[in-house]
Protein backbone atom coordinates (compact mmCIF):
# COMPACT_ATOMS: atom_id res chain seq x y z
CA UNK A 1 0.00 0.00 0.00
CA UNK A 2 1.26 3.50 -0.85
CA UNK A 3 1.02 5.88 2.09
CA UNK A 4 -0.29 9.43 1.77
CA UNK A 5 3.21 10.92 1.93
CA UNK A 6 4.68 8.55 -0.70
CA UNK A 7 1.96 8.74 -3.37
CA UNK A 8 3.85 11.17 -5.60
CA UNK A 9 7.34 9.68 -5.27
CA UNK A 10 7.45 8.14 -8.75
CA UNK A 11 6.27 11.46 -10.21
CA UNK A 12 8.87 13.33 -8.17
CA UNK A 13 11.58 10.93 -9.39
CA UNK A 14 10.62 11.64 -13.02
CA UNK A 15 10.73 15.39 -12.32
CA UNK A 16 14.12 15.07 -10.66
CA UNK A 17 15.40 13.09 -13.66
CA UNK A 18 13.95 15.71 -16.04
CA UNK A 19 15.69 18.47 -14.09
CA UNK A 20 18.98 16.56 -14.18
CA UNK A 21 18.64 16.24 -17.97
CA UNK A 22 17.93 19.97 -18.25
CA UNK A 23 21.08 20.65 -16.26
CA UNK A 24 23.16 18.20 -18.35
CA UNK A 25 21.87 19.88 -21.54
CA UNK A 26 22.67 23.34 -20.14
CA UNK A 27 19.01 24.38 -20.52
CA UNK A 28 18.22 25.22 -16.88
CA UNK A 29 19.34 24.79 -13.30
CA UNK A 30 16.37 23.60 -11.25
CA UNK A 31 16.63 21.92 -7.87
CA UNK A 32 14.37 20.04 -5.51
CA UNK A 33 14.08 22.02 -2.29
CA UNK A 34 14.61 19.94 0.83
CA UNK A 35 12.00 20.17 3.56
CA UNK A 36 13.69 21.50 6.72
CA UNK A 37 13.85 18.68 9.30
CA UNK A 38 15.00 18.85 12.91
CA UNK A 39 16.82 15.60 13.63
CA UNK A 40 16.17 14.21 17.11
CA UNK A 41 17.94 10.89 16.79
CA UNK A 42 20.31 9.52 14.17
CA UNK A 43 22.68 6.64 13.63
CA UNK A 44 25.50 7.53 11.27
CA UNK A 45 23.93 9.22 8.25
CA UNK A 46 20.51 7.67 8.90
CA UNK A 47 17.81 9.75 10.60
CA UNK A 48 15.86 7.63 13.07
CA UNK A 49 13.48 10.30 14.34
CA UNK A 50 12.76 13.95 13.74
CA UNK A 51 10.12 16.46 12.75
CA UNK A 52 9.55 19.13 10.15
CA UNK A 53 10.90 22.38 11.60
CA UNK A 54 8.94 24.73 9.38
CA UNK A 55 6.68 24.68 6.39
CA UNK A 56 8.52 24.32 3.13
CA UNK A 57 7.89 26.89 0.42
CA UNK A 58 7.58 25.01 -2.89
CA UNK A 59 9.03 21.77 -4.22
CA UNK A 60 11.33 23.18 -6.92
CA UNK A 61 13.17 26.37 -7.72
CA UNK A 62 15.97 27.48 -9.95
CA UNK A 63 16.85 29.62 -12.92
CA UNK A 64 15.85 29.43 -16.56
CA UNK A 65 16.91 31.90 -19.26
CA UNK A 66 17.95 34.39 -16.60
CA UNK A 67 14.62 34.22 -14.72
CA UNK A 68 13.76 32.66 -11.40
CA UNK A 69 11.50 29.64 -11.73
CA UNK A 70 9.46 28.14 -8.87
CA UNK A 71 6.89 25.39 -8.93
CA UNK A 72 5.00 22.96 -6.79
CA UNK A 73 4.42 19.38 -7.94
CA UNK A 74 1.18 17.56 -7.11
CA UNK A 75 -0.06 14.08 -7.92
CA UNK A 76 -3.62 12.86 -7.49
CA UNK A 77 -5.72 9.80 -8.27
CA UNK A 78 -8.90 11.88 -8.29
CA UNK A 79 -10.62 13.23 -11.39
CA UNK A 80 -9.89 16.76 -10.18
CA UNK A 81 -7.13 18.59 -8.35
CA UNK A 82 -8.34 19.36 -4.82
CA UNK A 83 -7.24 22.92 -4.04
CA UNK A 84 -6.51 21.95 -0.45
CA UNK A 85 -3.57 19.91 -1.76
CA UNK A 86 -1.81 23.25 -2.26
CA UNK A 87 -1.30 24.92 1.11
CA UNK A 88 -1.83 28.63 1.64
CA UNK A 89 1.86 29.35 2.18
CA UNK A 90 2.67 27.64 -1.16
CA UNK A 91 -0.02 29.64 -2.98
CA UNK A 92 1.35 32.84 -1.45
CA UNK A 93 4.93 31.94 -2.31
CA UNK A 94 4.10 31.20 -5.96
CA UNK A 95 2.22 34.49 -6.19
CA UNK A 96 5.02 36.50 -4.56
CA UNK A 97 7.64 34.91 -6.81
CA UNK A 98 5.63 35.83 -9.90
CA UNK A 99 5.08 39.39 -8.62
CA UNK A 100 8.88 39.67 -8.40
CA UNK A 101 9.21 38.72 -12.07
CA UNK A 102 9.71 34.97 -11.67
CA UNK A 103 7.96 32.11 -13.45
CA UNK A 104 5.60 30.27 -11.09
CA UNK A 105 3.28 27.33 -11.68
CA UNK A 106 2.06 23.91 -10.59
CA UNK A 107 2.92 20.67 -12.32
CA UNK A 108 0.02 18.28 -11.75
CA UNK A 109 0.00 14.56 -12.41
CA UNK A 110 -3.52 13.22 -12.96
CA UNK A 111 -2.91 9.52 -12.44
CA UNK A 112 -6.42 8.47 -13.54
CA UNK A 113 -5.90 9.87 -17.03
CA UNK A 114 -2.10 9.39 -17.06
CA UNK A 115 -1.63 13.08 -17.96
CA UNK A 116 0.61 15.80 -16.58
CA UNK A 117 -0.42 19.45 -16.71
CA UNK A 118 1.31 22.78 -16.34
CA UNK A 119 -1.08 24.97 -14.34
CA UNK A 120 -0.13 28.62 -14.52
CA UNK A 121 -0.04 30.65 -11.32
CA UNK A 122 -2.79 32.84 -12.79
CA UNK A 123 -5.07 29.84 -13.27
CA UNK A 124 -4.35 28.59 -9.75
CA UNK A 125 -5.04 32.02 -8.24
CA UNK A 126 -8.35 32.28 -10.17
CA UNK A 127 -9.60 28.91 -8.89
CA UNK A 128 -8.56 29.73 -5.32
CA UNK A 129 -10.34 33.09 -5.46
CA UNK A 130 -13.46 31.42 -6.89
CA UNK A 131 -13.35 28.75 -4.14
CA UNK A 132 -13.17 31.45 -1.45
CA UNK A 133 -16.29 33.01 -2.99
CA UNK A 134 -18.27 29.76 -2.78
CA UNK A 135 -17.09 28.10 -6.00
CA UNK A 136 -15.57 24.66 -6.58
CA UNK A 137 -12.90 23.50 -4.16
CA UNK A 138 -11.05 21.69 -6.94
CA UNK A 139 -9.97 22.03 -10.55
CA UNK A 140 -11.76 19.36 -12.61
CA UNK A 141 -9.82 17.32 -15.15
CA UNK A 142 -11.95 18.73 -17.99
CA UNK A 143 -10.85 22.27 -16.99
CA UNK A 144 -7.21 21.18 -16.87
CA UNK A 145 -7.60 19.72 -20.36
CA UNK A 146 -8.99 23.04 -21.65
CA UNK A 147 -7.18 25.76 -19.65
CA UNK A 148 -3.92 24.18 -18.47
CA UNK A 149 -1.09 22.96 -20.70
CA UNK A 150 -0.33 19.31 -21.32
CA UNK A 151 3.27 18.41 -20.49
CA UNK A 152 4.63 15.82 -22.91
CA UNK A 153 7.84 13.85 -23.32
CA UNK A 154 9.93 15.61 -25.97
CA UNK A 155 13.41 17.02 -26.58
CA UNK A 156 14.88 13.94 -24.89
CA UNK A 157 13.19 14.55 -21.51
CA UNK A 158 10.25 12.65 -20.04
CA UNK A 159 8.31 15.74 -18.79
CA UNK A 160 9.38 18.67 -20.93
CA UNK A 161 7.66 21.45 -18.98
CA UNK A 162 10.22 24.00 -20.19
CA UNK A 163 8.73 23.72 -23.69
CA UNK A 164 5.44 24.91 -22.16
CA UNK A 165 7.29 27.77 -20.43
CA UNK A 166 8.90 28.69 -23.77
CA UNK A 167 5.55 28.68 -25.60
CA UNK A 168 4.00 30.90 -22.92
CA UNK A 169 6.95 33.33 -22.99
CA UNK A 170 6.77 33.41 -26.80
CA UNK A 171 3.01 34.08 -26.76
CA UNK A 172 3.57 37.01 -24.32
CA UNK A 173 6.07 38.68 -26.65
CA UNK A 174 4.15 38.20 -29.90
Amino acid sequence: MITQGRRGMAFENVLNYTNQLYSNQGRALINKRPTPVKVLKSKGTRVLSGFFEEKSTVDYDGIYKGKAITFEAKSTEKKSLPLDMVSNHQVNYLNQAEEQGGISFLIVEMRTSKQVFYVSNGMLQKYIKDAKNGGRKSIPLRDLEVYAHLVKPQNGVPLDYLSVVDSLIYSEIS
